[in-house]
């Protein structure tokens, strides 16, 4: 702690020495703001080096927690009084749940909500209940739910199996060429795929001891309704895929051989014991744990094998519990989180060789997966492993932009003593480089876009396709690390970044929300790469962002901006949003312009505690317009980040950046 804060303050006023002597006035609070996040994000720091920030999602997680005790019979009371607590705290004014803090009602959730709280015990005759109903009656019903949440309810014997689609274990057997195969669709889907298609051919009964029902949920009965799907994505292709599902239904259905069934259940099982991950769970997420769980019990499994505590484990883990409230993430982030954190401080000032940037060096470096060749090889078979997954431990799934995050750190920390481990990085992030140019988060080439068709694709979020948000992140780190435009990779992947552009100057952000995370990305790349055809597409970004600041000073972006028709839609002005804008400015060379001024203004004025600025609204995405995010550490590193930077570039001796985020 010391010599963190030593090192800030130190950075602080050899900046006010050089300003001085430049005839500038040092700004005062700016260099306090800086010292005083810094010394609370290093004390967030845990032993081992690492941080790991809440990483919270809608009321779907901790709904199915519930939901999942209550199919086991293994009711734990005082931890779904805390949820149930957490649950009625995020009910919306519309009465039912949304995907985001003041979001629009999402049917699905608010089913899910609603039958949890009930689980626990909730009276439905309360007025949050009786809230709830009617705003799921008016939307049409629980009928009109997703996939997932309708497989839930025939789970539970609350709609009968009809109201789910086609989902056959067989699929499982199918060869690598076929159109329909395990490894065409993303890691998430996959893992959590695998076990339900187990869970849907066994067809469990949720124990439900409490005998809980939602039927007055529903405007027409179950039994009698028969209008349960609807074409995923409007296109042709979706009215055939319909079609489909109801001729293998009355056709086939009745003749699906037992001994094939029962091949493909036990490879479902083969694929979940190898990659179970210890008390990390398959996947490392939620819904790929919950499912293994259901499947494990389905095929009677004993609670106390290594497998299922394992897994049951793996979800506790996930629990946020406090004195009267708590809720469940959907998973952990604690390599993103310190890959970010890292790089905050080092921008605040402190060494690569300060204990603390030491500490998250080699927690980082321990966390490379060198011996596991996970799905990613089966695109891929000749590349070695050397990335990082999201996760404390996920050596299947590593993820690829957090790679790039870590790599860009330790090199800016100290690049000979990590030499090894960034080498071999570099070699498989450029491997998993898609034919397009781009990159994706964990698969390479995976955009088969006839399965966003299938009646049981109606989530949208099948696909691991290159978008530009992590496709920059890797220019930018092997930029950083010296490749230039000559390398093929660089080329390419600046070509699809130029072809990613939006027309007025902005660019998607896949993984942050929204198009200020992803044109903060791409800036990043184009500034580390240089050259004069980039200019004019930095301006045009940079004079987008302009616009779209607030009069406040910040910036902000709703969530529904993943609808297109949305897309300039604001509540508020958020730290971490108008972070990401002032840091994208500065990378566009407007670190003199007026907007940044404001910008650095509003997060000195903005409330926080030490070095964490008050935030309500999500500022992520899992899935566009299915599952948002909401990273707690990101109104902590990203403002620390901004305003070091702003105080390097205006105050300091560095008037160019030479980094690669």
């Amino acid at each position: 702690m010391k010599s963190a804060l030593e090192t800030a303050e130190t950075s602080g006023s050899t900046a006010s020495d050089q300003s001085a002597q430049s005839g500038e006035a040092v700004n005062d609070v700016l260099i306090e703001t800086i010292v005083e996040a810094t010394a609370w994000l290093v004390s967030q720091q845990a032993d081992d080096g690492h941080w790991a920030f809440e990483l919270e999602a809608d009321a779907t997680i901790p709904s199915e927690y519930i939901l999942l005790n209550h199919f086991l019979d293994e009711i734990d009371d005082e931890v779904e009084g805390k949820l149930a607590a957490y649950l009625r705290s995020t009910q919306g004014d519309h009465g039912g749940w949304p995907l985001y803090h003041e979001g629009d009602i999402d049917i699905s959730a608010t089913v899910k909500a609603y039958f949890a709280l009930k689980l626990t015990g909730e009276d439905s005759t309360a007025p949050h209940m009786e809230r709830a109903r009617d705003a799921v009656l008016a939307h049409g019903g629980a009928s009109k739910c997703n996939v997932f949440t309708r497989t839930t309810l025939a789970l539970f014997g609350q709609m009968p199996w009809r109201a789910v689609p086609i989902m056959w274990v067989e699929a499982l057997l199918l060869p690598k060429w076929s159109p329909i195969n395990t490894y065409r669709v993303s890691y998430w889907s996959r893992t959590v795929m695998v076990p339900l298609l187990a869970v849907v051919a066994l067809r469990p009964v949720a124990r439900n001891p409490r005998q809980v029902n939602i039927s007055e949920l529903f405007v027409t009965a179950p039994d009698l309704e028969w209008n349960y799907f609807t074409n995923p994505t409007g296109h042709w292709l979706g009215e055939v895929m319909l079609v489909m599902d109801r001729i293998l239904r009355v056709l086939f259905e009745p003749f699906r051989p037992r001994f094939l069934i029962r091949h493909a259940i036990n490879k479902a099982i083969s694929f979940i014991t190898e990659r179970l991950n210890g008390v990390d769970g398959l996947g490392a997420i939620f819904p790929a744990i919950a499912n293994t769980i259901m499947a494990f019990d389905a095929l009677g499994y004993s609670r106390e094998s290594t497998e299922f505590t394992n897994a049951r484990e793996a979800l506790c883990r996930l629990l946020i519990l406090k004195e009267n409230i708590g809720y469940c993430q959907p998973c952990v982030s604690p390599v993103w989180d310190t890959g970010l954190a890292s790089h905050a401080l080092l921008e605040a000032g402190l060494s690569g060789h300060d204990p603390v940037s030491a500490r998250a060096g080699e927690w980082l470096r321990n966390r490379q997966i060198l011996d596991v060749d996970g799905d990613w090889s089966k695109n891929r078979k000749s590349l070695r492993p050397g990335g990082w997954a999201f996760q404390y431990r996920n050596d299947y799934y590593p993820d690829v932009d957090d790679t790039a995050v870590v790599v860009m750190a330790l090199d800016r920390a100290d690049g000979d003593r990590y030499q090894i481990a960034i080498d071999r990085c570099a070699e498989w992030v450029i491997g998993m480089q898609s034919q397009n140019g781009g990159w994706g988060a964990f698969d390479a080439d995976n955009e088969y876009r006839l399965l966003e068709h299938v009646p049981f694709a109606d989530h949208n979020a099948l696909l691991d396709p290159p978008t530009a948000d992590v496709t920059a992140r890797c220019v930018s780190m092997l930029v950083q690390l010296g490749y230039d435009r000559s390398h093929p990779a660089v080329a390419r992947g600046i070509d699809f970044l130029i072809r990613s552009q939006d027309g007025d100057g902005s660019w998607f952000g896949r993984w942050g929300a929204n198009y200020i995370y992803g044109t903060w990305s791409v800036l990043c790349a184009f500034e580390a790469t240089g050259g004069e055809d980039l200019q004019p597409l930095m301006a045009r970004s940079a004079r987008w962002l302009v616009s779209r600041q607030h009069s406040d000073g910040g910036w902000g972006e709703d969530c529904s901006s993943y609808w297109e028709h949305r897309k300039n839609e604001v509540k508020k002005s958020t730290p971490t949003q108008t972070a990401w804008a002032l840091l994208a400015l500065m990378k566009a060379g407007e670190v003199e312009n007026e907007s940044v001024r404001r910008g650095v203004e509003f997060l000195l004025d903005a409330p926080r505690e030490g070095g964490e600025w008050t935030e309500k609204y999500f500022n992520a995405v899992g899935f566009p317009r299915v599952f948002y995010l909401h990273y707690h550490g990101y109104n902590s590193y990203f403002p620390l980040w901004a305003l070091a930077r702003y105080r390097a570039l205006r105050l300091g001796n560095s008037p160019t950046l030479t980094y690669g985020m």
